[in-house]
């Protein structure tokens, strides 16, 4: 079956998606970062002001983005008087933006710094060092915005986010975990007397993930908790007393902290309480955390990615649906009034060609949450469609239900996609979550399988023709499936990892110990046993391979082996590597590129 014609080309995708991202709102104006895939995925900073005036300000080459943990986080933030201070992606210094002049330094070379926040003239934030010898060291830090003395206000732990000063400016809330937690495995939110010095935990441990404090008043916090088996909303004493689930619920208030600088729900002027909260997709509402009353507001959007800011009774967040791009909204809490301030993308395409996808449940032993989005249009009669499943990355991330041209571009030319939230994904509890523990290349295998033959029994898609596609943890499922069965036609990885060992060896501080919760202490046997590259001699059906050279968190050695390997084998394998690619591609012409490739591939094997 030939393609269907499509007006979405490859350049229509590669050059979309600004990514709005980090929205800050205060004295009517509203800042964001988006992305330039133009000018390389450059990271600009924008404001809107009250009157609608839209204005870009970091001009090129300067760059707004952080690389603490590699995968980044908040890379700015505003002072009262509408500084900006952003950590410039080139030399990761901190940088003070005011008015027409020049950004002005604000820290040495040799750290990187994230999760910033302006306090009393400073910018408390996590710095990042980098030793020659490769330790990695971390620790909350004030900055002055007057260029004075750099001073450490927490330290001793391998990892800290959400920091937090009190009203009164007496104490430092913030996260803290040590290797080889991850963030969602076991957190401590500890409070430091910035009088004294004196540190406490005031809540969680090496089985509670505990998240994103913010200050009630000087003796009270908020904080996001999973002790229940979900991320909850609580309020604690300063030192641990008197705590409270303000609205117990079997949903999830808060997502994964990949990224540093989230916050999931904002305190507004009133004492209530602006949420995230669902399975999957996020909706937003507001809380009253006296009587525990929740009230979803009526918008038109399925999620909220979790970074709310809040001015007045307005909430300003990054919402999308199926068919509206990621936006930055602004949401009146009192009203229910909502305004589109930025979009990720520019123009649409006509909505026919934008699918609308279908929360599904994939039944079996363990049932497993997809979104079914099918070919925009009946093929031919009696014709039955091929599928593309997609892997999304992390593991511990999720599949939601946005607008994505890449998606679109394939169903408008025939082609149905199921995202997949393997077990291990979050949005549906800590159990869920825990499904992938020491199962990484068992438990996401079996339920990507499970899902295509799922789609082939439920007559939605042709059995011969259904292929798998992954990115980074993604590709590595991607890999172990067809290593493991004959159901899928072919395979694209993308920066995908198919070897332990050198994962363990080569990767970046911040996943460094992942593997031995993914899949358990290193062991030569048990890494064979698991991992692709090992597993090699099962692949029978053709696979892409693409890879950023520049990569630091999947290093290209680990796709050029499995390429390798392949070839030996004598198994169909293309393998394109792009210069000056990272982890997660930027550029306009290596999406474009890259997109392309995919779709000779599905034309190839469909």
């Amino acid at each position: 079956m030939p393609f269907w014609p499509s007006p979405i080309s490859t350049r229509d995708v590669a050059s979309s998606g600004t990514r709005p991202a980090w929205p800050i709102a205060r004295d009517g104006r509203v800042w964001w970062t988006e992305e330039r895939p133009d000018e390389g995925g450059r990271t600009t900073i924008v404001c809107r002001a009250p009157d609608g005036t839209r204005t870009e300000l970091l001009p090129a080459p300067w760059s707004a983005r952080t690389r603490v943990h590699e995968y980044g986080g908040r890379p700015y933030t505003v002072a009262p008087a509408g500084e900006i201070i952003f950590a410039n992606l080139q030399d990761q210094r901190l940088y003070l933006l005011a008015g027409d002049r020049d950004p002005r330094p604000l820290t040495p070379e040799g750290a990187r710094y994230a999760d910033l926040l302006v306090h009393d003239g400073q910018v408390w934030c996590v710095r990042e060092r980098h030793s020659g010898d490769g330790k990695v060291s971390r620790a909350i830090v004030s900055v002055p915005l007057d260029g004075g003395e750099i001073l450490e206000r927490a330290n001793g732990c391998d990892f800290f986010a959400s920091p937090a000063v009190s009203p009164d400016g007496r104490h430092l809330a913030y996260i803290c975990w040590n290797h080889p937690r991850m963030p969602w495995d076991g957190t401590e939110l500890r409070v430091t007397s910035l009088a004294d010095g004196r540190s406490w935990t005031v809540k969680g441990g090496p089985a509670e993930s505990v998240l994103a404090p913010a200050w009630k008043d000087d003796s009270r916090l908020y904080l996001i908790s999973d002790s229940t088996g979900w991320w909850n909303l609580y309020e604690i004493g300063l030192h641990g007393d008197d705590a409270r689930a303000v609205h117990p619920s079997e949903e999830e208030f808060a997502l994964p902290p990949w990224r540093l600088g989230g916050m999931p729900y904002t305190v507004l002027p009133d004492g209530r309480l602006a949420v995230l909260h669902g399975r999957g997709d996020l909706r937003l509402g507001v809380l009253d955390p006296e009587s525990g009353a929740l009230t979803d507001l009526d918008l038109p959007y399925a999620g909220w990615d979790a970074a709310l800011a809040a001015e007045g009774t307005s909430v300003v967040g990054v919402a999308y649906a199926a068919t509206t791009p990621r936006s930055v909204v602004r949401a009146d809490t009192a009203t229910g009034r909502h305004l589109t301030l930025g979009s990720d993308l520019t123009s649409l395409p006509d909505p026919d060609y934008l699918p609308v996808p279908r929360a599904v449940r994939v039944p079996g032993e363990r049932e497993v949450h997809a979104f079914l989005y099918p070919p925009y249009a009946p093929a031919t009669e009696g014709d039955t469609p091929p599928y593309v499943i997609f892997v999304h990355g992390g593991p511990t991330a999720q599949a939601d239900s946005a607008l994505d041209l890449e998606k679109a571009f394939l169903t408008s030319r025939g082609i149905g996609v199921l995202d997949v939230n393997y077990g291990g994904s979050t949005g549906y509890g800590r159990a869920y979550r825990e499904r992938l523990r020491g199962r990484w290349g068992l438990a996401d295998v079996d339920d990507v399988v499970a899902a295509a033959r799922w789609l082939a029994a439920e007559g939605l898609a042709d059995a011969g023709r259904i292929a798998v596609r992954g990115g980074s943890a993604g590709g590595w499922t991607v890999m172990a499936a067809c290593c493991r069965s004959d159901v899928f036609a072919g395979g694209v990885s993308y920066y995908g990892i198919s070897a332990l060992a050198p994962l363990v060896a080569h990767t970046h501080d911040f996943e460094s110990r992942y593997v031995e919760w993914l899949v358990g202490q290193e062991d030569p046997q048990v890494y064979a046993a698991r991992e692709p590259l090992a597993l090699v001699d099962g692949v029978t059906c053709p696979m892409l391979l693409l890879q950023g050279l520049d990569d630091p968190v999947v290093p290209p050695e680990q796709s050029e082996a499995f390429a390798d390997a392949l070839s030996e084998r004598g198994v169909p394998c293309t393998y394109l590597a792009f210069e000056g690619e990272s982890h997660g591609f930027r550029r306009t012409e290596t999406r474009a590129a890259a997109l392309a490739a995919e779709l000779a591939f599905y034309q190839q094997i469909f």
